[in-house]
């Protein structure tokens, strides 16, 4: 049986509510685009869910396959220490559960693409 694969987008945290707003979109506009996937956002600090919890709600529905998505420009200190020990704890907790860290978005060259492009409308 194919594993049930499941996404989390991960980022920061902020004292600001409206922070998040940005993440939460991405994860809107994914489910516009695949309805069945299953998918929620976590934040590192200062927001909810932390990355156990976000985790826990997809094992809940069934995910044996989890994919953090760092919500980052780049792999910073965040995401080259705290993640990887966060998500060794969830392996530790969660032996049935696979779970991979995905490279910063920041760090795809679609995305590097896309901001020369909205850069490029303020020097055109």
């Amino acid at each position: 049986m194919p594993p049930v694969r499941g996404i989390v987008f991960f980022a920061h945290g902020s004292r600001d509510p409206r922070w998040s707003l940005p993440i939460a979109a991405v994860a809107d506009v994914l489910q516009q685009q695949c309805p069945d996937a299953l998918s929620t956002c976590a934040y590192l600090e200062l927001t909810e869910p932390d990355l156990p919890t976000a985790c826990q709600h997809l094992i809940h529905q069934g995910c044996t396959a989890i994919t953090v998505l760092p919500m980052f420009l780049g792999t910073g200190r965040h995401a080259r220490h705290d993640l990887p020990v966060l998500v060794e704890a969830l392996r530790q907790q969660h032996p049935a559960v696979s779970f991979e860290v995905a490279t910063a978005v920041g760090e795809d060259p679609r995305v590097t693409q896309l901001l020369a492009q909205i850069a490029m409308q303020y020097i055109a």
